[in-house]
């Protein structure tokens, strides 16, 4: 592409975004710190191209298109563009050394593909089922990369990797509805939004009444069984990557106690977790 680079690719941009979750901490085993930061540095990097700055929809599909080509390149061992260099010489090398599955990364792509789509297209997702195969796309082959890196590669501990990745992306589409909304992101489908009589236009007016307070509580609460759907696979892990997991379990559960204790208004404010609920968060990891 001959125009200039719309978002940042370095990594260490990366570090300026909010996260829930711990990502690559001391908890990680010190040898998967590399690939683990490449992955996540690869997947930050695509969601910033998808979402962040005032680039067009067909900027953002062209950069991301760009951006599948890069992966496509050193996925057969050629060189990629001087473009993302920061990003997909830290990935090629985590491709080289631990043989990561490129399609689950291809995956994630496709998942931010569909963002920018449904964004410029002004539609939402229709139901649950639909909001099901994004988050396949999106946060499941984090999760699988994950376990790969883990040598964990059963169909039961997969299944149980995608209800928490599933969950926490389900967890974070509902705090950040204050922030998704005015970007022409709807992730409350319109199967939920029927059911609990709330119009497309209360949401875009981010207005709230009692009918998108119950929606938020229900979507909360579906969130929360599918976590627990999946919390087992904690005790599959070993040592600090089994703590690890305890963590970003609790942290997402953790989050779904701050948007009920602030009535399910994340229409207008986003929760974020706090110091003290860290403490909370390693005694029910401790206790797990």
């Amino acid at each position: 592409m001959n125009s200039p680079p719309a978002h940042p690719q370095r990594p260490e941009a990366t570090a300026g975004h909010y996260e829930n979750f711990p990502v690559a901490s001391w908890l990680c085993p010190p040898r998967l710190r590399a690939p683990i930061t490449a992955i996540y540095g690869f997947a930050r990097t695509a969601d910033d191209i998808a979402d962040e700055g005032d680039a067009s929809p067909t900027q953002r599909l062209a950069d991301l298109a760009a951006y599948r080509a890069d992966l496509d390149a050193i996925a057969q061992g050629l060189p990629p563009s001087a473009r993302w260099a920061g990003v997909f010489g830290p990935l090629h090398a985590a491709l080289r050394t631990h043989a990561l599955p490129v399609p689950l990364l291809a995956d994630l792509l496709g998942a931010f593909m569909q963002d920018v789509e449904k964004t410029r297209d002004g539609a939402g997702y229709a139901d649950r089922a639909e909001l099901l195969d994004y988050c396949r796309r999106s946060a499941n082959p984090v999760g699988r990369l994950l376990l790969h890196l883990y040598g964990v590669h059963d169909q039961a501990a997969l299944a149980q990797s995608d209800a928490i990745c599933t969950a926490l992306q389900l967890i974070n589409f509902w705090q950040d509805l204050s922030v998704d909304i005015p970007r022409g992101r709807h992730y409350l489908n319109a199967q939920d939004r029927a059911a609990h009589g709330v119009p497309l236009a209360d949401l875009c007016a981010r207005r709230s009444t009692p009918q998108t307070i119950e929606l938020i509580a229900a979507s909360a609460d579906w969130s929360s069984a599918t976590m627990q759907k999946g919390m087992q696979l904690v005790h599959r892990l070993p040592g600090r990557a089994g703590w690890e997991l305890r963590l970003v379990v609790q942290g997402g559960l953790r989050i779904l106690d701050r948007i009920a204790a602030q009535g399910y208004t994340t229409l207008q404010s986003r929760p974020t977790l706090r110091r003290r609920d860290w403490v909370v968060m390693l005694w029910r990891a401790a206790v797990m």
